[in-house]
């Protein structure tokens, strides 16, 4: 285990493995946090950007992210966020090793664990539970995806509003107005408009 300033992270990594994976023993843990790296970014800085192949998948210690793209208008159009103890990745360009179209950014300094996609490699082919692991993470990823579309498909601006409020009271102070309507696939003064209705009543 590593034992140096990042302890911290690296403990939480290892915490985060456990808490999806309890069935990892030490010697799994132990050989993947001994080849992990750390990025620290300034706000407002890139971690990755469209048309880069992303050879970390990055875990995030603290800070938050978002991951947007940009549109044949020039917007950018965020399509996730990252805070502290999850991923930031475009997981399938990154389980693919594809130019990925999507830009990762730093919305405040942040604390990163680098996990290189070859090292997740060399822990599948070296321990069963990894592949396992693997499996758990793509699946959690394929729900996450298919709520967001269905959320767009049954549900209103202001229920997902309400429904993004709900789940990320932790963050909802830390994104700026615009970055959530963009996310919430609505216009600035409707997202104000909403939050005006629900602090009335």
């Amino acid at each position: 285990m590593k034992t140096d300033k990042n302890h911290e992270p690296t403990l939480a990594y290892s915490k985060a493995l456990m808490e999806i994976f309890p069935d990892f023993n030490f010697d799994e843990i132990n050989f993947i946090v001994s080849k992990i790296t750390f990025t620290r970014l300034d706000a407002k800085k890139l971690y990755l950007v469209a048309g880069e192949i992303q050879k970390n998948l990055a875990f995030v210690f603290e800070g938050l992210l978002r991951i947007f793209y940009v549109n044949d208008q020039g917007e950018e159009i965020t399509i996730a966020f990252a805070k502290e103890n999850s991923h930031a990745a475009d997981y399938s360009a990154f389980i693919n090793q594809n130019p990925s179209k999507y830009y990762i950014q730093s919305l405040e300094s942040s604390l990163l664990v680098n996990i290189p996609y070859t090292l997740i490699q060399e822990c599948y082919a070296k321990y069963k539970n990894f592949e396992k692991y693997g499996r758990l993470i793509a699946e959690r990823h394929l729900t996450k995806r298919q709520n967001r579309i269905e959320s767009f498909l049954f549900e209103n601006a202001e229920q997902r509003y309400i429904n993004f409020i709900t789940r990320n009271k932790n963050i909802v102070n830390r994104i700026s107005l615009t970055d959530l309507s963009s996310f919430l696939g609505i216009k600035r003064q409707t997202l104000t408009r909403i939050r005006k209705k629900i602090n009335s009543l």
